[in-house]
């Protein structure tokens, strides 16, 4: 096996003992054939070397890696679902498959989603369709290029079964996908212990969690080790809520078993980003009352981030616990503000903080449910792209008399990422966006064609535009 020193093999989780996964065994598919390996995010693990019969053994047949876990583990967790408690959920039609160091020393889990039966399937088959492997990978690759914290896309393995969803025409292909993250543990983990009063295992996940991925020595009682622990997933949470918002995407369903405790984006579903500014945009068909709408994202976190802190009560005061999750809302708001001066690659001209300006972007693209990432190409860099802009095809509404106001706070900030202005992407003509039309229709070609091509285009176009916002104009 060709894994050079890169790869680092670390199987922390078996440390936390029994009763926080299940040993499972991965489906038998009938074929496998390899349509997206990601070369990029596995040389950060030390992967990138296999071969493409390595790849489907460990990807697709799930042969342990060398010197990792022994065997699949299913996760337990329960959680809130559209604010309903549900304890029959857990890794359903995933399992834990390996863990390992990355180039930042961080611990990192490799995931599967449609890889077979586990003990929490109830239903279900443990089956993932290929439409949805392929839209894993245009979230993935979209949210990682826009500067979001989210799980990577690391394989999808097309496995030759035909699927029956309600959701999409029948019978379709099936896939088995990997996602690269640092880490599975969700805020279900913890509700799971503590719905069982199980104060042992839930201050072994507070260990774990604090050592493993904040890199933090527990000190203290259980109750100072449970703060100290919420207070960093409260700001990394409220970090994730600002990515969403910023990058103008809709999870679709904030659900406790959706959100880690790393802060993570991930285990997309019913994803859209948006066309226009909509606050009440929605991604879920079965979202009636708009309860994950785009304008109601970071609510729904700030609710999440309480339920761990519920949990948490077993093991520390509630009023301590409330105490730790009050700065929520400063912590969300000074997030959004950076992330959307990044959009916008600017930064104020005298360190000034005054936020006037973001409020009338905000006022004016709500206002006009304006193009969304169009606004931001448009204006990426600020003043210094008034050119661009004038060449916009909305370049009438950047004339009209609303947008002065705008326009004039625009002048109190400059390029953030100047060189950034010099990249191919900000010379073509119109933005890279990932809207459903464009989704359906990558789909399209694969569905009626197997044709790929659309789909290796779109990924080459967002990492153009990934490099382009970091300032790389190679």
């Amino acid at each position: 096996m060709p894994i050079g020193p890169a790869y680092r093999p670390d199987p922390a989780f078996l440390d936390l003992g029994d009763g926080f996964a299940d040993a499972v065994a991965p489906a038998d598919f009938p074929a496998t054939t390899i349509r997206f390996r990601n070369n990029r995010a596995a040389a950060e693990v030390g992967l990138d070397g296999l071969t493409d019969e390595e790849w489907t053994r460990h990807f697709a047949r799930f042969e342990a890696l060398k010197d990792n876990l022994p065997e699949p583990l299913a996760q337990r967790y329960h959680g809130h679902q559209f604010r309903v408690y549900n304890p029959q959920i857990g890794d359903g039609r995933g399992f834990l498959f390996a863990q390992m160091r990355d180039r930042d020393d961080r611990l990192m889990d490799l995931g599967t989603k449609g890889s077979g039966l586990t003990p929490y399937s109830r239903t279900a088959d443990g089956r993932l369709t290929l439409k949805g492997g392929v839209r894993e990978i245009m979230a993935s690759e979209m949210l990682e290029a826009l500067g979001t914290y989210t799980s990577r896309t690391f394989s999808i393995i097309e496995t030759h079964e035909s699927l029956t969803r309600h959701d999409e025409p029948s019978p379709t292909r099936s896939a088995v996908m990997t996602r690269l993250t640092h880490g599975h543990i969700r805020i279900g983990t913890f509700q799971r212990h503590a719905y069982f009063s199980d104060t042992e295992r839930l201050a072994a996940l507070i260990d774990y969690c604090l050592t493993r991925y904040y890199g933090i020595t527990p000190k203290g009682t259980v109750a100072d080790r449970a703060l100290e622990l919420l207070g960093l997933v409260s700001a990394r949470v409220a970090t994730q809520a600002a990515d969403l918002m910023a990058a103008g995407f809709v999870h679709g369903v904030l659900n406790t078993d959706n959100i880690n405790i790393t802060g993570e984006i991930f285990d997309f579903g019913p994803w859209r980003f948006l066309p226009n500014m909509e606050l009440g945009f929605t991604a879920a068909y079965f979202d009636e009352t708009g309860l994950y709408a785009y304008g109601r994202q970071a609510d729904a976190i700030h609710w999440n981030i309480y339920q761990l802190g519920g949990a948490l009560a077993d093991v520390a005061d509630e009023q301590a616990l409330k105490d730790v999750l009050a700065p929520f809302p400063s912590l969300y708001l000074s997030a959004l503000r950076q992330k959307l001066l990044a959009r916008l690659g600017v930064k104020p001209k005298d360190d000034q903080t005054d936020d006037t300006m973001l409020s009338l972007v905000n006022n004016f693209m709500v206002a006009e449910k304006f193009p969304y990432e169009r606004f931001f190409f448009d204006w990426y860099g600020g003043d210094a792209s008034t050119t661009r802009a004038d060449k916009s095809p909305e370049a009438a509404r950047y004339n009209a008399e609303k947008w002065q106001d705008l326009k004039a706070a625009l002048m109190a900030y400059e390029p953030a990422n100047p060189q950034a202005l010099d990249h191919a992407y900000f010379r073509t003509d119109a933005p890279c966006t990932m809207l459903i039309d464009e989704v359906e229709d990558i789909w399209s070609h694969i569905a009626e064609r197997d044709d790929w091509q659309p789909l290796h285009d779109k990924i080459e176009r967002i990492r153009a535009m990934g490099n382009a916002l970091k300032g790389d104009t190679a």
